[in-house]
């Protein structure tokens, strides 16, 4: 490749993240890679393209969400006729919430349903139509029906015939790149066993499981936990559950079990994110868990069968005091989780960005600000307040007035 023909950009006057640490350094970008300026300066001897003033913001990788349900009145599982008008107009809103990469996830649904929606949601790259589509993560439906949730019950399944069941329940799994289950359902470690061996991350939930239970899960391959502390037994003393997962001495040397949290100032207090963060803080990955009713206005809303009314940035059923789901936006996560347990800004950050990445191991390109990965960034303030989105080093979305110079 001729590389002379491809677009050089330096950003500079800024702080980035890299390496576990916040330097001050510039972030320099051709054909939508961050490149060693090392090559430019001695190699090369070229000057970029274009210099792009900062004006000392912090570059951090950009947002990485492994659990949203939908957004802005587009429900992944309920979306059945506009399933990829549903998923762009998600994937083009997320980037005002520093999200570039995310993974649609569909709850507990008739068989029908997976079969119509799962072949539509594709796998894509990013750039200015939205966030890129890192691939479906299915939550259920072969969960406990003691911890469902919001789950409708009737659609609940086991694993009755094993791996056929999975495959009977979804059809085709392309584009999955992530499964909760209860690890407790009966053959569920031999589908876990098989759901690994087609590269799909496995992720313990919903669940009634024991502690026992969730390390036998880990041993045959599952490596995460969704939205800990939700939909699972609370920690007890004799059996902590699946809580117990983050000091468990059963794990796989050399394995790291990572596990969704949902910092919105609602599902989890900040006693509990503080408990998890100091007690395993390598395996915290921040999620929204975020329904329909994301990015909508104060007032009434229908959202598939329900009235929802959203009062005070939460979302209620209509007429009640009862919660239906998370309203969380990443970029606010982010800063109630740092405020919350008094972690540094590298530790807040890469709960949104290396932690994800790594759980999907795909830490080579997403997540970071190494050498060689996806030019995927965001501009923040000192307060983590989102200035701009960037996606292969082109901006997609901003509210502050980068100088852009042309050398």
């Amino acid at each position: 490749m001729d590389n002379s023909k491809l677009i050089l950009k330096q950003f500079h006057n800024c702080n980035i993240l890299r390496d576990g640490k916040i330097i001050n350094e510039d972030l320099w970008v051709r054909d939508g890679k961050i490149i060693n300026p090392e090559k430019i300066f001695y190699d090369e001897k070229i000057l970029p393209d274009y210099k792009i003033d900062c004006q000392g913001a912090l570059i951090s990788p950009g947002y990485i969400d492994l659990q949203i349900n939908g957004g802005f009145g587009v429900d992944f599982s309920h979306n059945i006729e506009n399933v990829e008008e549903g998923i762009n107009k998600v994937a083009k809103k997320l980037l005002e919430y520093g999200v570039t990469s995310f993974c649609p996830t569909l709850v507990t649904s008739p068989s029908d349903t997976y079969y119509k929606v799962l072949p539509k949601i594709k796998k894509q790259n990013g750039g200015s139509r939205g966030a890129t589509v890192l691939g479906v993560h299915l939550e259920g439906p072969f969960i406990s029906l003691h911890k469902k949730g919001a789950h409708p019950e009737e659609y609940i399944k086991n694993f009755e015939h094993g791996f056929k069941s999975i495959i009977d329940m979804y059809g085709i799994l392309d584009n999955v790149c992530l499964l909760t289950l209860a690890p407790e359902i009966p053959n569920a470690m031999s589908v876990i066993n098989e759901l690994c061996k087609r590269n799909i991350k496995v992720s313990v939930g919903h669940s009634i499981a024991s502690l026992n239970e969730g390390e036998a899960a880990v041993q045959h391959g599952a490596t995460f936990i969704t939205h800990l502390f939700n939909a699972m037994l609370p920690f007890h003393h004799r059996d902590p559950g699946l809580v117990g997962l983050l000091t468990s001495d059963q794990i796989p040397p050399g394995k790291v079990v990572h596990y969704g949290i949902i910092a919105d100032g609602v599902h989890t207090h900040p006693a509990a994110l503080r408990i998890a963060h100091r007690t395993h803080p390598e395996g915290l990955v921040l999620v929204t868990d975020a329904i329909s009713a994301l990015g909508l206005k104060e007032g009434v809303h229908q959202l598939g069968q329900l009235d929802i009314e959203i009062r005070k940035g939460r979302a209620y059923i209509a007429g009640t005091n009862t919660l239906c789901g998370s309203m969380a936006e990443m970029s606010k996560c982010v800063r109630i989780f740092k405020e919350a347990t008094g972690c540094s800004v590298v530790e807040a950050l890469e709960a949104a960005t290396l932690h994800p990445a790594r759980a999907l191991k795909i830490e080579s390109k997403k997540g970071v600000l190494n050498f060689g990965a996806d030019a995927d960034f965001v501009l923040l303030n000192d307060n983590l307040e989102l200035l701009s989105t960037w996606i292969s080093g082109d901006c997609v979305y901003t509210k502050c007035k980068c100088i852009l110079q042309s050398s």
